[in-house]
């Protein structure tokens, strides 16, 4: 499996730093994803409870794994730890199959 999760920045009180997401990485992902990860910094759009279009930096953040249960809680947690420490309304996930060799 490969899921890609995008991690809005923006934030009540501003936004989530570099040194925060760094954080985040270290303390959150690589615990429940210690074989390694792949991330970067993208420009989002969508449309906002208002109806206008926001944009916003994102990070996101792509996984190869198994597709086990275990993977799937992992997936989970990190989903829910960003969105109660930085409080966002949502990450989105993409989950595709994929073949992968190492």
């Amino acid at each position: 499996m490969l899921d890609s999760l995008y991690f809005g920045t923006a934030k009540p009180d501003g936004i989530v730093t570099d040194q925060e997401w760094t954080s985040f990485l270290n303390d959150t992902v690589s615990g429940e994803f210690p074989e390694g990860l792949t991330f970067w910094i993208a420009q989002g759009r969508w449309k906002n409870a208002t109806g206008s279009v926001a944009t916003e930096i994102s990070h996101v953040l792509q996984l190869a794994h198994d597709g086990s249960q275990e993977r799937e809680r992992g997936l989970q947690r990190i989903i829910r730890t960003y969105k109660s420490r930085f409080r966002q309304d949502a990450v989105m996930r993409i989950r595709s199959q994929v073949c992968r060799s190492l």
